[in-house]
């Protein structure tokens, strides 16, 4: 409704992870520089860790675009709730491979030769699993199992597992003692906070074509900061909430009232 009246060329709070919308805060900026490191040097297991909403996926879409395709090949995994068997397949499917094995034991060893081959053309392979604390214990093992693939000056593959705080507390079981004595590289994305978020307010209406309206009053900033603490998922529907608000009362100044206005709607659909 407000994205004409304001003149933007698209709405620029939507939640979904498009990486064009994203703020290189000073925290994510770090996240992105370890996840770079962690492939680039081989370290084999890397761990981003965030709060819900935190921007993990954002921040993936953009690393993976940052991967020079012509050396790069990658496997994203978004379902993690799989046993085994299925992981194997989801990769080899997510590597681009048609003809896949059917037991446990034949996709292992069809995922070594074709890990072996792409390495021998000069390709690296780039595994990242999304939402990772939803993973079992024994995918989990399997996962470690696969890191043991390897030539005898590399890894066949970097993994990447993603996931929200409570992957910390899965990865601290004693039952994955050795996959945690594998993580050498590990990063915790923390919130905004408020002058990030006021930073990240200006990029998202400056990438959706605003040309200095609406603007955010500093009191409004201030609730929405205090309410959303400092987390992206939840400034966004706050910010969008409280535009519309400001588009109703044919105004071009977001203030404290439509942030209090968009704090109660959200409060009202989550109780």
């Amino acid at each position: 409704m407000y994205q004409s009246f304001y003149g933007f060329t698209e709405m620029p709070f939507h939640i979904t992870p498009d990486p064009k919308f994203l703020y290189l805060s000073p925290t994510h900026l770090e996240a992105l520089q370890h996840l770079k490191y962690g492939v680039t040097e081989k370290k084999g297991f890397i761990v981003l860790i965030g709060e819900v909403g935190c921007g993990k996926t954002t921040l993936c879409r953009k690393f993976m675009g940052e991967l020079d395709p012509a050396h790069y090949d990658t496997a994203l995994i978004l379902n993690p709730r799989v046993n085994e068997t299925q992981m194997l397949r989801a990769i080899l499917t997510e590597l681009g491979e048609h003809n896949v094995a059917k037991s446990k034991h034949d996709l292992i060893s069809q995922m070594n030769q074709i890990l072996l081959d792409r390495i021998a053309k000069g390709r690296e392979i780039v595994l990242i699993i999304d939402e990772a604390q939803n993973l079992s214990f024994e995918v989990f093992e399997q996962v470690r199992l696969l890191s043991n693939l390897e030539t005898d000056k590399q890894k066949l593959l970097q993994i990447v597992l993603m996931g929200q705080t409570e992957l910390k507390e899965r990865l601290a079981a004693e039952e994955l003692r050795q996959l945690r004595q594998r993580i050498l590289v590990h990063y915790e994305l923390r919130p905004f906070t408020r002058d990030e978020m006021n930073h990240y307010i200006h990029h998202r209406l400056s990438v959706s074509g605003s040309a200095g309206r609406p603007y955010f009053t500093k009191w409004a900033l201030r609730h929405i900061h205090r309410t959303s603490r400092g987390i992206p998922r939840i400034i966004n529907n706050l910010c969008d909430k409280a535009l519309l608000s400001a588009f109703i009362r044919d105004s071009d100044e977001v203030n404290y009232w439509d942030a209090r206005r968009a704090v109660r709607d959200m409060n009202r659909l989550t109780a």
